[in-house]
């Protein structure tokens, strides 16, 4: 099953834009994404015609955020990816003549809109504040411990 991961991309590339005050290159943010720099560029484009990201070209250029993070959620950059499919499975075949398959159908189809709706009102909820702010605090828990280690080995 392929599973689509733009959205989980796009935050990472965004929390790593969030932690630089001058522009960013596509090539230093392929760089951390460990991709190339044109699927970096094919991310953010879209999130650029919604108004969440800026480029500018040219030397000193880069890409720059454009929106609020307090107020910006999940839910919105992945509209701003054109809202892909939150589901990897489907039905067989969903319009059966087969009894069987259509009581089948209708139980997975309501199923599958109820946690899609119950997906994206959580995304809802989701700032890129919230994952920002998660971030900080690992980055300092994580340099709490490496301050400890290296008071342990003195």
């Amino acid at each position: 099953m392929n599973q689509d991961n733009r959205l989980s991309g796009v935050l990472h590339i965004l929390l790593h834009m969030a932690e630089r005050q001058e522009p960013v290159t596509s090539e230093l943010l392929a760089e951390m994404m460990q991709t190339n720099p044109v699927v970096v560029r094919r991310l953010l484009s879209g999130l650029r015609a919604r108004g969440y990201v800026r480029s500018e070209k040219g030397h000193g250029g880069g890409w720059t955020l454009a929106c609020d993070f307090e107020t910006t959620s999940l839910r919105d950059i992945y509209e701003a990816l054109g809202s892909p499919s939150l589901l990897a499975i489907g039905l067989r075949d969903p319009a059966s003549s087969c009894l069987v398959e259509q009581a089948v159908n209708a139980s997975l189809s309501q199923t599958f809109v109820q946690i899609e709706e119950l997906l994206l009102q959580r995304f809802g909820a989701v700032t890129l504040a919230t994952l920002s702010a998660d971030f900080c605090k690992r980055r300092t828990s994580c340099s709490a411990v490496s301050r400890k280690d290296l008071a342990d080995d003195v």
